[in-house]
């Protein structure tokens, strides 16, 4: 297992590279030729890449075997999307008593191990939980996340928000659900977040995008669910569409909270990399926690 190392201990600009790379801005090749620069002490650009690229070993907050959560693979009908769907479907063990139902979004490369950790995760906290992988059509998420993003890049975006939208609307109509949907989505799965909740303004009653891509202002007027939104200070990429955001979500009037955390990269709640940051990350997540139970169980 590799070692996990800090963003602090890599260039800033290093970090940025490999932002733009993760979110296929550039090519792998592009990446190493950029980042040969920042190689010194013996690494090179494919161990910087390395040290970047997540450890899934990591993502193992809940076990897979915890018997605390019960989880299935579950399909569903997507006949505006890729036609069927697929994901992980997961419930605290116990009496079956009505739930808020919670939808959470992977990132740009399909259903990892960091995301359906964090399916559990909110489990934990007492909610019924679906995680779709995007990829389904595709063979589902393959093992790494090059593929995986690679995969996704391959599909037509307007279909997956469909599969989302109707994967949202299984779980809402789940026969435990108190008909409470939330989303928590991460980087794309943010941007999804943010689109579910004005494309489907009738069932989200929460969603938490992190560091995720912004609606227009037509469609953020659509919204009618809370929104908490959380941002990282250094990631000037996604920020740059929040102020407007921001304008748009007043403008209407939109129940909304936001964070920006200040000297975190975008990623860091993701523990599985160097851009992890435990502090804006246990904070982030407490505030998550705390606003689905608000949103979801009054």
């Amino acid at each position: 297992m590799k070692t996990q190392k800090n963003a602090c201990e890599f260039d800033q600009e290093l970090i940025d590279l490999y932002d733009y790379y993760a979110h296929g801005h550039i090519d792998r090749r592009t990446f190493l030729e950029r980042a040969a620069r920042f190689a010194v002490g013996g690494l090179t650009a494919l161990a910087l890449l390395d040290l970047l690229s997540p450890s899934y070993a990591l993502a193992a907050q809940v076990p897979e075997a915890d018997p605390r959560v019960a989880s299935e693979r579950i399909t569903f009908s997507s006949p505006d999307g890729h036609r069927e769907g697929r994901g992980l479907l997961v419930r605290p063990v116990g009496p079956v008593v009505r739930r808020p139902v919670v939808l959470v979004v992977h990132e740009n490369r399909g259903l990892n191990p960091y995301i359906e950790d964090v399916a559990r995760r909110v489990a934990l906290a007492g909610f019924i939980v679906f995680a779709p992988d995007a990829l389904h059509s595709l063979g589902g998420y393959p093992g790494n996340d090059d593929e995986g993003r690679a995969l996704q890049q391959k599909l037509d975006r307007d279909k997956i928000i469909e599969d989302f939208a109707a994967a949202a609307r299984l779980l809402n109509s789940h026969h435990e659900s108190n008909g409470a949907l939330g989303v928590v989505g991460f980087c794309f799965g943010g941007f999804m977040a943010n689109t579910l909740a004005w494309r489907l303004p009738s069932i989200v009653k929460a969603a938490v995008p992190y560091y995720g891509g912004q609606p227009t202002a037509e469609q953020a007027a659509l919204i009618k669910g809370a929104l908490l939104l959380h941002y990282a200070s250094l990631d000037t990429r996604v920020n740059a569409g929040w102020p407007a955001y921001e304008q748009a979500l007043q403008a209407a009037k939109i129940d909304y909270e936001a964070h920006i955390y200040p000297d975190v990269n975008h990623g860091f709640h993701n523990d599985t990399t160097p851009r992890f940051d435990e502090s804006a990350a246990k904070l982030s997540w407490s505030r998550t926690i705390d606003f689905l139970n608000r949103k979801l169980r009054a």
